[in-house]
């Protein structure tokens, strides 16, 4: 391991051992954990941490491996589904089951039906055709449901599965019995194969819709650990390398090459850049970083390059938090939930006692037999019941959504009391407007904007996309700019197709602003002039276009007795203008995240 120190891309003193590698992947390795590091054997052996998988309905029951929740039946899902394998085997083995009872339940179906057709007689032996069809269905594809009716059983906790379980099997077996002892038919003259294979089938359908909504939901929280890069720049002295991200300690000195993803939270030591951080703010307007300044994972660097320093990472920074506070918000109980647990713990048993009820009444006034058969039809009829599943599923699938709209729901409880909400505290950018900076004026010839736009286009500056997209959409074709220089708070210039071009306020153009430009920059639009070879050719102003579907949207809320309040951190005048231009009455702005 130790190699020659002119070849070693790092060193470390370990123990009054200087260690030098070639590679910092290995460095940073050993540096993590030295000791197992200096003994492979255990480095390959070192066991694995495990997903932990918990119930939504019953947070106290965890598993390490996918599985059903003893006490409800319900799938258990990963704490933390943005670190969970991508496939999801439970999902996957309940379409399996699905198809398979689909193609044996559908010909099932209509050979049961079938005798109610005018003038069809049934031949004697259509029973154990029948029969055979409904043995895998019930046997096979519904053995998860008899598996989670047996758990419920063991462990004292009747749930929506008991009653399945009890329902189809009783009417396979009581159909099985009927098939063997024809006399019983004279009673009951029908067998009940197909409901037991229906009702197989329908709750499999049940089980695949509901395991994909949680999938879907869980996507949410994917999306936002998606938003970290995997790897990480590390620099090391005079080299620099590629290293997993889980290996970055705080105090590392890490490369942001252009258009990178900022890998940890930490500050800036040296370069000069515009940070996109909608992700984190909202704003579509990259923020300037220069050092000192302040970085946060998952945000996108833009055309420069960045030497930041690590300052939190994996769990503690301002991403893994939001991912957890996501991913525990799913999982919090909303105070509904209490009455269906108390519903739910009443409700089986109730309905098992009213089947018992239904089998002693027919038995007594009719016949055991009949009564057996409508006692079935009580569990049958019940068994679908998702009363225990319908709240907890509609809290992960409500919070699941928000996130996915990049709006994030602190608990359950507070999922539950929207219905309450009479204020909205609303955003401005990217929510009442479309959150990307457009060229929305055009005072000045097509030639100027042309030769602006070619300036622009090796700026850094976060507005010059709005202008090189402008020209973009006008057709125009741009060309090769010279000598392109920034003034600090005024804009730039730069020499094309020999003429020179200025780009800025007034004091750098040498421009009065006009009446319609000032009008302009009442509205909150940003104001570029344009200047070539030293006589002022026009301008242009940039601004975030309103939404076609805000104003709408805040009409149908004034509506429904809603006030909304606008909350916003840009600038006073911008904000003020987009107020009055939707008809919000209050404003605050120049807020912070």
């Amino acid at each position: 391991m130790k190699v020659e120190p002119g070849s070693a891309a790092a060193s470390y003193k370990h123990n009054g051992t200087n260690y030098h590698f070639c590679s910092l992947g290995c460095f940073a390795r050993f540096r993590t954990d030295p000791d197992r590091y200096l003994h492979p054997e255990s480095w390959h052996a070192a066991p694995v941490e495990a997903t932990e998988y918990v119930c939504p309905m019953h947070p106290e029951v965890t598993s390490t491996h996918p599985s059903a929740c003893p006490k409800c039946g319900m799938a258990l899902e990963p704490v933390n589904p943005g670190l969970a394998d991508e496939s999801n085997p439970e999902l996957d083995d309940m379409n399996r089951r699905f198809r398979m009872s689909l193609w044996f339940t559908v010909p099932l179906f209509l050979v049961a039906m079938s005798d109610m057709m005018p003038g069809m007689r049934m031949p004697a032996w259509i029973g154990w055709m029948e029969l055979a069809l409904a043995i895998p269905v019930v046997l096979w594809c519904g053995a998860p449901i008899f598996e989670r009716a047996w758990a419920s059983l063991l462990n004292r906790s009747p749930n929506m599965f008991t009653l399945i379980g009890l329902g189809i099997a009783a009417s396979f077996l009581f159909s099985v019995i009927a098939l063997l002892i024809p006399s019983l038919m004279t009673a009951v003259h029908s067998l009940y194969f197909e409901a037991a294979a229906v009702i197989t089938t329908l709750v499999l359908l049940g089980q695949v819709l509901e395991l994909r909504a949680r999938g879907q939901t869980a996507s949410a929280i994917k999306a936002l650990v998606g938003l970290a890069p995997k790897n990480a720049r590390l620099v090391v002295g005079a080299n620099e390398g590629e290293v997993p991200l889980e290996l970055i300690r705080s105090g590392d000195i890490l490369r942001i090459r252009p258009g990178e993803a900022v890998p940890v939270d930490g500050i800036v030591r040296e370069g000069e850049s515009a940070v996109d951080e909608s992700m984190l703010t909202g704003e579509p307007i990259p923020v300037a970083k220069a050092p000192g300044a302040e970085l946060t994972g998952g945000t996108i660097n833009g055309t420069g390059s960045l030497l930041m320093e690590a300052r939190r990472v994996g769990s503690e920074t301002l991403l893994a938090q939001i991912v957890k506070l996501v991913s525990e918000a799913q999982r919090s109980r909303a105070p509904v939930q209490r009455v269906a647990d108390q519903v739910a713990a009443w409700f089986v048993p109730a309905v098992v006692l009213a089947a018992i009820s239904t089998f002693l009444v027919w038995g007594f006034l009719d016949h055991w037999m009949l009564g057996f058969v409508n006692a079935v039809a009580v569990l049958i009829i019940a068994c679908p019941c998702a009363l225990g599943l319908a709240t907890p599923m509609s809290i992960m699938v409500g919070i699941g959504r928000g996130a996915q709209a990049g709006v994030l729901i602190k608990d359950a409880a507070t999922l539950e009391t929207l219905h309450d909400v009479n204020v909205l505290v609303i955003d401005k950018t990217g929510t009442l407007t479309e959150g990307r900076p457009r060229v929305t004026q055009l005072e000045a010839s097509l030639d100027a904007l042309r030769l602006a736009a070619s300036v622009e286009q090796a700026s850094e500056h976060p507005l010059a996309a709005a202008v090189v997209a402008a020209a973009t959409e006008r057709g125009l074709t741009l060309a090769q700019p010279q000598d392109v220089r920034a003034v600090a708070g005024q804009g730039l210039h730069g020499t094309v197709e020999g003429r020179v071009i200025t780009i800025g306020n007034e004091a750098l153009t040498g421009t009065t602003a006009s009446a319609a430009a000032a009008t302009a920059r009442a509205t909150g639009a940003t104001i570029s002039f344009i200047g070539i070879d030293g006589v002022p050719a026009g301008w242009f102003a940039i601004s975030d276009p309103i939404k076609t579907s805000a104003k709408g949207a805040l009409e149908n809320l004034e509506k429904q007795g809603i006030e909304v309040v606008l909350l916003s951190g840009d600038h006073k005048a911008s904000v003020e203008a987009v107020a009055r231009q939707l008809g919000l009455s209050q404003v605050i702005a120049g807020a912070t995240p």
